[in-house]
């Protein structure tokens, strides 16, 4: 009875303690509205004087019939820092791509169907990220530079591009 009645303090406290955020926290960005869902959260960390140089590492190719999530997560930063009021003009991403994932980068699939990463490509592409494709990869998966969505470019190797990045000042995302 006794152990009962000096958990009571804690039950209490515990009941008081709000319901964490779900699902539908997250909502759609002003940057690419149709893909990087976010959940606003307050961080006195940004400013508008924040800036950033950040290089994605893209492998894993997309679920089929699905844009890639890798490059969804490139979207959502995209989403946040500007929610958070860090100027676009202060935001510089790069995303290498290789192995599985050079098909996403296609206007179309092999087989002629639609990809459904290319508008995500197309939207990141136009809002100033630049996508670097593996020519290794390339060759590996027949994606000749005239089947990408324009503006992809190529490199020698991911691992090239990734160095290429790190000398302009680009840090590595683990996300």
């Amino acid at each position: 009875m006794r152990r009962t009645l000096a958990l009571l303090p804690v039950l209490f406290a515990l009941a008081a303690v709000p319901a964490l955020a779900g699902p539908e926290d997250f909502r759609a960005g002003t940057v690419i509205p149709g893909y990087g869902k976010f959940a606003p959260v307050a961080d006195p960390t940004l400013t508008p004087e924040t800036e950033f140089r950040i290089a994605y590492d893209v492998a894993a190719g997309a679920e089929p019939g699905k844009a890639n999530a890798a490059l969804d997560r490139v979207a959502r930063f995209l989403n946040m820092a500007a929610a958070a009021g860090v100027p676009a003009e202060n935001v510089a991403l790069a995303v290498v791509v290789h192995g599985p994932a050079t098909n996403d980068l296609r206007k179309v699939m092999k087989d002629g169907s639609p990809n459904p990463s290319a508008p995500l490509v197309e939207a990141l592409l136009a809002n100033g990220v630049s996508i670097i494709l593996c020519g290794q990869a390339g060759v590996m998966h027949d994606a000749a530079p005239e089947d990408l969505v324009e503006g992809v470019t190529v490199s020698l190797s991911a691992m090239t591009a990734h160095a290429q990045l790190q000398q302009q000042g680009y840090t590595l995302n683990p996300f």
